[in-house]
């Protein structure tokens, strides 16, 4: 169960030997598919999407904040305080369903394809505090890199990476993940590094 104001890695894996993103359209209707119902629910910091898996860093958005976002709805506003809790985990667990079952419709519409396409449960890994968060965006980004992908962290598209080094618009929590590692410099020193094989790698 994922609570409020909690960071988690969350991962998962197209079923079998499936790929989960075929071609480049794949990776960002992911992307946009995930703006539209995580965001409403978690704070995005980083990720890495393969062909067969991928890798998120959120953190849940706190119980006020999510109060506040369903307060919107009469029906929430008549249950009992327990009742509003429970739905409140619920709605937080749908969104991550709501995302892979859309993105699952679509690309089963697509490659004419029939049945679940990511492994039926998620994964998790709690982040516990600022040294693990540095550790698992650097792990994060360095996927590619562990799979043979790529030589080179900025070399793959398909990660937060480019965008946590810009100055472009986005969604993510760039100034959160920024002032983690100290400040861009540090962030890319950081990323030079060898990577921390402590963290087993989830493919």
């Amino acid at each position: 169960m994922l609570h409020p104001g909690q960071f988690y890695h969350l991962y998962n894996h197209a079923n079998g030997s499936e790929n989960l993103f075929r071609e480049e359209k794949n990776y960002h209707f992911f992307l946009e598919k995930a703006g539209k119902y995580l965001s409403p629910y978690m704070n995005i910091y980083a990720y890495c999407l393969m062909p067969n898996h991928f890798h998120l860093l959120i953190s849940i958005k706190e119980e006020k904040q999510l109060h506040e976002l369903l307060s919107k709805s009469n029906s929430f506003k008549k249950m009992s305080e327990i009742n509003q809790i429970q739905y409140m985990y619920n709605k937080i667990s749908k969104s991550l369903s709501n995302l892979f079952s859309s993105y699952t419709q679509s690309y089963n519409r697509i490659y004419q394809r029939r049945g679940s396409l990511f492994m039926p449960n998620f994964k998790t890994n709690d982040i516990e505090n600022d040294l693990a968060f540095c550790a698992i965006t650097h792990y994060i980004h360095a996927n590619p890199v562990h799979h043979g992908f790529v030589k080179d962290i900025r070399e793959w598209k398909y990660s937060s990476f480019q965008s946590l080094c810009s100055d472009k618009p986005t969604k993510l929590e760039r100034d959160y993940v920024l002032a983690i590692f100290g400040n861009k410099q540090a962030f890319l020193n950081y990323h030079a590094k060898p990577i921390d094989r402590k963290y087993k790698w989830h493919d």
